[in-house]
């Protein structure tokens, strides 16, 4: 019969074990979650209509980057955002933010967009970040107006077209950032 005693105990046939320390690029709560994959595979993708992106990975929670619109009369500039991750996501939606000011029914004054895809009632867990900036890129390309936060410009927007281009292809070279080069 094999005997162990504490100083001999099985542990003591086992090879010695090196451990050797492991440096992450985020904050430990982060490591490996969710938000670290999908920035990844935005990064890999090549999204020309979300460019620059830019996080702090002291805080894996909130990203920066520039839309680029392709339709007139947002194709002019192209528009900082700033996306913002609850703590609860994904069971609770992202909060998008326009840092670059813009002339659309859609995005109020203070940067605010509406979009029924990270609204309360509409959030659903299985979005990915990317699928939530395609639609934002598709309602800055397509106005809405029947669901404006600027009801002004959803009034432009409905009864003279032309003039609303005109305006927002104005205040789009006033205001919006330089295109990134290919």
């Amino acid at each position: 019969m094999f005997k162990t005693s504490p100083e001999s105990g099985f542990l003591s046939v086992l090879p010695k074990l090196v451990v050797k320390p492991v440096i992450f690029r985020y904050p430990l709560q982060f490591r490996g979650g969710r938000n670290c994959w999908e920035l990844d595979e935005i990064r890999k993708s090549g999204m020309k209509n979300f460019r620059n992106i830019q996080v702090d990975e002291s805080n894996i929670l909130t990203w920066q980057g520039l839309i680029v619109p392709d339709n007139p009369p947002y194709d002019k500039g192209a528009f900082r955002i700033e996306i913002i991750f609850p703590a609860e996501y994904p069971f609770k939606p992202p909060k998008i933010t326009f840092k670059t000011k813009i002339y659309h029914p859609n995005i109020d004054e203070k940067g605010q967009v509406c979009l029924p895809v990270i609204s309360a009632e509409n959030w659903k867990p299985a979005t990915k970040t990317d699928q939530v900036i395609q639609s934002l890129i598709a309602l800055v390309n397509d106005p809405q107006p029947e669901h404006p936060l600027r009801a002004d410009l959803a009034e432009e927007y409905s009864k003279d077209r032309k003039k609303f281009f005109k305006n927002a292809e104005e205040f789009t070279k006033k205001h919006g950032e330089k295109r990134p080069v290919d």
